[in-house]
């Protein structure tokens, strides 16, 4: 697991997703955390829209959180930087609460919100420069930075047109261009890729790799799930709860209960044979020819897997591990959380 998050010390990647047990914290890494989040909860009328979330996050890391459209995101991302109160639990940022921070702490918070709030009428560089002038930046160091991170997010060329006559896609850059404006400690950043297309979108992360690299913790909401690729650890939100909280390859484990092996053979091979070797897990047969097995670990368990079924009469004409998309993990854990949720349902009621 991870250092940068911490879970409860008794889950495993291989285990079956638990929805009715929450990610506890783990006390030992408060004092020093960047973001804690222990057992909150917001109500917006009925509609719980986060349930009893617990995570840490340590600094010099990245968290995407990642869900559908209604998850619980964005609530997350608004209880911590201030602009909401949980209904139970307590949030802890920087060592303080959101709602109270002291203005250095604040100083130290980089935030680009889902929705476009900077000034229509003002240019691209006059917003830029407005936001630095808020952190108390002299005119020389605005100058500066303000062109850096126009450059950064391709806005160079447009820092004169007014920001309401902007692409929503430019908008979006220059709302991130904003939130990096003054070097921040911490980023909140609420779907900062939405709407970018997929080159300016790789520059994003690389960008926000560096700034991971000296140091900064940031945050991220995103739709884009395989953008879980690109973060150090994935926080995985569904109706309000935390239902995963892995690395990225531990969470492709969680979905499919270990390492996955795609065997072709050139003749037909029943592959239910396979299941006397050590460390096997599901079997799949797609086809007389083509078959999927869960393993334990695919580094020592592929050589005997090709060695069983070439032993067994069939030549092997492929033989691979294959990586599942996190599409494809993202749609079974959610599945998955929708089964436990529907087996509470009776009981709840």
């Amino acid at each position: 697991m991870d250092a940068s998050l911490s879970p409860r010390p008794d889950a495993r990647p291989s285990e079956p997703l638990d929805a009715t047990s929450p990610v506890e914290i783990d006390p030992v890494d408060e004092a020093d955390a960047a973001v804690v989040i222990d057992h909150a909860s917001r109500k917006f009328g009925d509609d719980l829209a986060v349930d009893d979330i617990s995570l840490i996050v340590s600094p010099g890391t990245i968290l995407g959180v990642i869900g559908p459209s209604g998850a619980g995101k964005t609530t997350t991302v608004r209880l911590l930087t201030g602009a909401l109160s949980p209904t139970s639990g307590t949030v802890r940022v920087l060592g303080e609460d959101p709602r109270t921070f002291h203005r250095r702490t604040r100083e130290r918070i980089g935030y680009m919100p889902q929705q476009f709030s900077l000034y229509p009428d003002l240019t691209a560089r006059e917003n830029v420069d407005f936001v630095a002038s808020l952190f108390g930046m002299l005119w020389r160091t605005r100058h500066r930075r303000t062109r850096e991170v126009l450059e950064l997010v391709d806005l160079g060329a447009a820092r004169g047109r007014r920001a309401g006559a902007l692409s929503g896609g430019m908008q979006r850059r220059l709302e991130l261009a904003c939130a990096l404006v003054h070097d921040p400690a911490l980023l909140f950043l609420d779907e900062p890729t939405a709407g970018i297309d997929p080159l300016l979108r790789a520059t994003v992360w690389q960008e926000l790799h560096r700034l991971r690299d000296v140091g900064r913790t940031l945050l991220v909401t995103t739709q884009y799930v395989n953008e879980a690729e690109s973060c150090d650890t994935v926080a995985l939100i569904s109706g309000g709860r935390l239902i995963a909280l892995e690395t990225p390859d531990a969470l492709r484990r969680k979905a499919v209960g270990g390492d996955v092996i795609e065997v072709e053979t050139t003749a037909p091979f029943e592959a239910s044979g396979l299941r006397r070797l050590p460390g096997i897990g599901r079997i799949e047969q797609d086809g007389p020819t083509k078959m999927r097995v869960t393993v334990e670990d695919a580094g020592t368990a592929l050589p005997d897997v090709v060695e069983a079924v070439t032993q067994g009469g069939a030549e092997i004409a492929s033989a691979r591990e294959v990586r599942p998309s996190f599409d494809e993990v993202f749609a079974a854990l959610v599945e998955r959380d929708r089964a436990v949720r529907a087996t509470e349902e009776p009981e709840a009621a």
